[in-house]
C-alpha cells in the first residue's frame, strides 16, 4: 500500500502498457482516472476496479472527448498528481512511400495531437496548483529511426520535442518528461517485429520496473529523456 496516494491520468488504460500500469498502480494503493476507446474493455475495468477509480470511453485524437473526460472527473478541482500519455499506434510496416494517407494522418491525430489534448485539457490545473508531473510516453525511434517505420518515428520524435519544449514552459515544481518505455511484447510490438516479439519481456514484468520509475519522478526530472531500463 502506498505510503501517499496519487491521483494518476493514463490514457490507453485498457490493453499492453496501459493495463500492465494501471494493475500495478492500483495494487500499489494510487488512485487511477484512465481511459481506452474500446467499450467493452472500459467496462471490464470499471468492474474490475470500482471507486475511486474511474474509467471512460475516450477517444484522444478528439479534442471534445478529451474535454468532456476533463469536465467528467472534476479535473479542474481535483487535478491529477501524474499524467501519463501511453495511448498511441504503430503504421504497418512499409516504406514511407507506400504509406497510406489515411494511416499517416491517423497516427499524428492519436500519438501527437492526442497528447496535447491532454495537456490542454488537464495540465492548466496542475499548473494552478503548482505542482505535478507530465509523462509523454516516447520510443526508442523517437530517438533513431528503423526502415518501414518511418510514421511512427515521426510522431515519437514530434513528442520528444512537444514534451522538452513543455520543460521550458512549466513553473518551478513541475515536471514534464519524454518516456522510452523500452521493447516489451505487446500488440505494437508484434506488427513491428512479428514472431520476434515474444523474446521480449510481458506487459506485466516491465511495469514491476516502470511504476516504481513513474511513482519517483518530480521536478529534478524536468525535461530529462529518460528511459525504462531493461
Amino acid at each position: 500500500m502506498a505510503s501517499e496516494s496519487k491521483r494518476i491520468l493514463l490514457t490507453g488504460a485498457t490493453r499492453g502498457l496501459g493495463l500492465a500500469m494501471t494493475e500495478e498502480f492500483i495494487a500499489r494503493g494510487h488512485t487511477i482516472a484512465g481511459c481506452g476507446t474500446r467499450r467493452e474493455l472500459v467496462e471490464k475495468l470499471r468492474q474490475r476496479f470500482g471507486a475511486p477509480h474511474t474509467f471512460h470511453v475516450v477517444d484522444v485524437s478528439s479534442d471534445e472527448q478529451v474535454g468532456r473526460w476533463a469536465r467528467d472527473i472534476d479535473a479542474v478541482e481535483q487535478p491529477p498528481d501524474l499524467v501519463i500519455n501511453n495511448a498511441a499506434l504503430i503504421n504497418v510496416p512499409a516504406p514511407l512511400w507506400e504509406a497510406p494517407a489515411d494511416e499517416f494522418a491517423r497516427l499524428m491525430q492519436v500519438n501527437v495531437n492526442g497528447v496535447f489534448h491532454v495537456i490542454r485539457h488537464f495540465v492548466p490545473a496542475m499548473v494552478r496548483r503548482g505542482s505535478g508531473v507530465i509523462v509523454n510516453f516516447s520510443s526508442g525511434w523517437g530517438r533513431s529511426v528503423a526502415a518501414e517505420a518511418a510514421p511512427y518515428c515521426a510522431t515519437k520524435w514530434a513528442i520528444e520535442g512537444l514534451t522538452r519544449a513543455l520543460a521550458e514552459e512549466l513553473p518551478r515544481g513541475m515536471a514534464a518528461v519524454p518516456l522510452n518505455p523500452g521493447v516489451i511484447n505487446t500488440d505494437m510490438l508484434q506488427v513491428a517485429f512479428a514472431d520476434s516479439a515474444s523474446e521480449y519481456q510481458s506487459p506485466a514484468e516491465w511495469a514491476q520496473k516502470a511504476v516504481p520509475l513513474l511513482l519517483g519522478l518530480g521536478a529534478k526530472d524536468n525535461g530529462q529523456p529518460l528511459a525504462v531500463r531493461s
